[in-house]
C-alpha cells in the first residue's frame, strides 16, 4: 500500500539508529537545559552547572555524552574548555521539541492519558471482577 504513495521514502537503518540515539540523549531534562544554554552562546562547565542547577561533575558527564553524539563541541583556551552547540541543526531540533510541548492541549492530553491508563490498568478491585466475568 505505501509503495503506491508518490514520493514515499523511509530513512535507512543507520539514520534511524543515529536519530534514536540523539533523541535518547535529549530525553534528560539537564541535557535539555545545557543545550538550550549553549544555544545562547558558548559557556564553561561552571556556568552551565549554575544554569542547569546541577553539579559540575554531572554537567561534565552530560557534556561528554553530548559531544560524542555530535550535539556539542568544545574549544580549549588554556586550562578552560568552552562548549557550544554543534550547529544550527541542534537549535532546530531542540526548538521544535520545546515548541511542540508549548502547543500541546495540556488539558485534553492529560485527560486522554488518564482515560487510556484507566482502560489499560483498572483498579485492583475491578481486576478481580473483570477476570471473574
Amino acid at each position: 500500500m505505501h509503495t503506491s504513495l508518490p514520493d514515499f521514502d523511509m530513512p535507512n537503518e543507520e539514520q534511524v539508529h543515529l536519530a534514536a540515539e540523539s533523541f535518547r540523549l535529549l530525553s534528560d531534562p539537564t541535557r535539555i537545559k545545557i543545550l538550550w544554554a549553549l544555544l545562547q552562546g558558548e559557556s564553561n562547565v561552571a556556568c552551565l552547572a549554575e544554569l542547569a542547577d546541577a553539579a559540575p561533575t554531572a554537567v561534565s558527564q552530560h557534556l561528554a555524552k553530548l559531544r560524542l553524539a555530535g550535539l556539542v563541541k568544545g574549544r580549549r583556551e588554556g586550562t578552560f574548555v568552552y562548549y557550544s552547540a554543534a550547529d544550527e541543526h541542534v537549535r532546530r531540533l531542540l526548538a521544535e521539541g520545546l515548541f511542540h510541548v508549548d502547543h500541546l492541549d495540556r488539558a485534553g492530553h492529560a485527560e486522554g492519558a488518564v482515560q487510556a491508563e484507566a482502560r489499560l490498568d483498572p483498579p485492583p478491585g475491578e481486576r478481580a471482577a473483570a477476570h471473574a466475568r
